[in-house]
């Protein structure tokens, strides 16, 4: 029940603390946290607000800048001249009518009767026949006398097939080379031209390690890249693809993405703004005339415009920000124009620096207020509770003083009236029975002064009024005289005592009396805590520079975890059995103070239900160390 006392006023006491001191001093720091937040966000907002009337201005630059764009669209011929004017990621040009002009559709020839002829047919048939050496000749004999360049053209490519498949690599790139500049623009029957085509091949079979190599790649990659050149667009994205990591062809993902659109829908001209498409985050932008499409990708639109407007915005404090159609803006933005429909206009503070820097100022400084006026609350809080803490501690050991005192007295005294009544009762006197009677009554008597003077002794520890009177003596004269004050109970019957003091001991300096009281306390827990059947040693001898004064027991024992709690101030291990055999928990708290007082330790060696081993250890005179040894 103790125990229990203690812990609820340990716990009333730390509440009141926290819901006292912590909570308010948590609440003021909070409060004054978000004020200084509170004020550097209106500090943003004025500034936001000042800015704000530059986006309409901004707004019509925009539409000015994309105007300008559509002008220099209208103007653009051919794909890679609408690219560069725009900036775009892809462009579809048309004619007056809106067909497709580019990327180029598909050309087929109308007619061949080449296929018919008989010189044709029989080169075919030696080819088909694999007599190749045969066709090469029939083929080259085909590619120098005709006159159409597109038939001599086609010859000549089945000419290098036939050299190709005999494994005379090096002729067939002879043949193209020499036949390059009499291909010109010649197309096969699908119009892909035959030139491009068959230097794409010679790239294929020349060995990397030839001279040859890179006039080759260079050469290729040069009639890509030229426009003016009337490459179908299906046959340069596919020789660009060939090509890639040979040489760099910059319009190669315009023309990719040129044809997935046209793959994904079939493109009209629309009007005069940004329009979606049927490819996510891809936008149309119509030219005036109607000949020419801009695609753009989202994030090109973000980056152009924002390139833009940072060059248009004269303020370095801002940055406007472009929000395409579907993105979330802030709750301040304005549409982007009518050349952007959808798009939203919004302005985001750059240096914020100086803004930031004045409201950490003005935190810190409310913060400091706040750490003193909580640090005084604090320290006037736990002032406090030390103070209510000391009282209670007082009060609480003023009421288990007075319990024990009053538990502890009320035995002796009951006993020592019974017995005495008893006696005065008794009319006739028998010299045995009052004789053993007054024994029991001096016992009791001792006991009693036993306990008072436990209860005087903890009562001078409590006010520092304890007082020793240091002598030299002799730790054997300690041991007799606190045998000889529990003889009547060392000598009972069922009590065997064993005696085992080293001779020759060293003197100790202390107070004879003081020391009593602990040997005293250590035997008159052994016989309380033993069973019927006692078996108490006694021992002192010399323990390096000490003497050790130990008490053995075959008791109850005590538990491992109760061991350096049994030292407390009216700490019992077992309150039943305390009450039974008297006792208060005082007695080895004065034992522990003494010993330390006089410079000394105290420690228990104990198993539960083999008995308790106590021992004393108080330093030996300098001087008489050596001999000991």
């Amino acid at each position: 029940m103790l125990r229990l006392n203690q812990d609820r006023s340990s716990y009333l006491l730390a509440l009141f603390f926290l819901l006292g001191v912590l909570v308010p001093s948590g609440s003021v720091l909070w409060f004054m946290n978000d004020a200084a937040t509170s004020q550097a966000e209106a500090a943003r907002q004025r500034v936001t607000e000042a800015y704000r009337g530059q986006l309409r201005l901004l707004r019509g630059r925009v539409d000015e800048w994309w105007k300008s764009r559509s002008a220099a669209l209208d103007h653009a011929a051919r794909f890679d001249q609408a690219l560069h004017a725009m900036n775009a990621d892809a462009v579809i040009l048309l004619d007056e009518h809106g067909s497709l002009v580019y990327p180029t559709p598909p050309l087929y020839a109308a007619s061949d009767t080449t296929s018919e002829r008989a010189d044709w047919q029989q080169a075919e048939a030696r080819e088909r026949e694999k007599k190749l050496d045969e066709a090469a000749a029939l083929w080259e004999k085909l590619a120098r006398s005709e006159r159409d360049p597109n038939r001599a053209a086609r010859a000549m490519q089945s000419w290098v097939r036939c050299l190709v498949r005999m494994g005379r690599k090096d002729a067939a790139i002879a043949v193209i080379e020499n036949c390059l500049s009499r291909l010109g623009e010649a197309r096969d029957l699908e119009g892909h031209l035959i030139g491009a085509d068959e230097q794409l091949l010679a790239f294929r079979i020349m060995r990397r390690t030839d001279a040859r190599f890179p006039a080759l790649v260079q050469r290729l990659a040069a009639a890509l890249n030229d426009y003016t050149l009337a490459m179908p667009s299906a046959q340069r994205l596919f020789l660009m693809g060939e090509m890639r990591g040979l040489a760099a062809f910059p319009t190669y993902s315009a023309e990719l993405l040129a044809q997935q659109i046209l793959e994904a829908e079939r493109l009209r001209p629309g009007g005069p703004e940004l329009e979606p498409t049927a490819i996510r985050g891809l936008w149309k932008f119509t030219a005036p005339n109607g000949r020419a499409l801009a695609l753009y990708r989202t994030a090109t639109v973000v980056s152009l415009l924002d390139k833009f407007l940072g060059e248009e915005n004269p303020s370095h404090n801002s940055r406007v920000a472009l929000s395409p159609l579907g993105a979330p803006a802030s709750d301040e933005a304005i549409s982007a124009g009518v050349s952007l429909p959808g798009w939203q206009l919004s302005l985001a503070l750059v240096d914020v620096a100086p803004l930031d820097e004045a409201a950490r100022r003005r935190r810190t400084v409310y913060i400091w207020l706040g750490c003193a006026v909580i640090g005084a609350t604090m320290l006037a809080g736990i002032l406090a509770v030390q103070f209510f803490r000391r009282q209670a501690q007082l009060n609480r050991l003023k009421t288990d003083l007075l319990a024990a005192v009053s538990h502890e007295l009320k035995t002796p005294l009951a006993s020592m009236r019974l017995l005495v009544e008893t006696l005065l009762e008794d009319g006739q006197q028998d010299a045995v029975k009052t004789r053993e009677y007054l024994q029991l009554i001096a016992g009791e008597n001792v006991r009693l002064s036993r306990l008072v003077e436990n209860f005087l002794t903890f009562s001078r520890i409590e006010r520092n009024r304890q007082r020793f009177e240091f002598a030299e003596i002799r730790p054997a004269d300690v041991t007799d005289a606190a045998i000889s004050a529990m003889r009547e109970r060392l000598q009972a019957p069922s009590c065997r005592l064993e005696m085992d003091v080293s001779p020759n001991l060293p003197p100790i300096l202390a107070d004879h009396d003081a020391l009593t009281t602990v040997l005293l306390n250590l035997l008159d827990n052994a016989c309380k805590y033993s069973p019927s059947e006692k078996h108490i040693r006694v021992r002192a001898h010399f323990d390096t520079g000490f003497v050790a004064f130990e008490v053995e027991d075959n008791g109850i024992g005590i538990a491992p975890r109760e061991q350096k709690r049994i030292f407390r101030r009216f700490y019992q291990v077992d309150r039943r059995l305390a009450r039974e055999t008297g006792g208060c928990g005082l007695g080895l708290s004065i034992v522990e103070f003494i010993v330390r007082a006089h410079g000394g330790d105290v420690s228990v060696e104990s198993r539960l239900g083999a008995g308790s081993t106590f021992r004393v250890r108080l330093p030996a005179r300098a001087a008489s160390c050596e001999a000991a040894a």
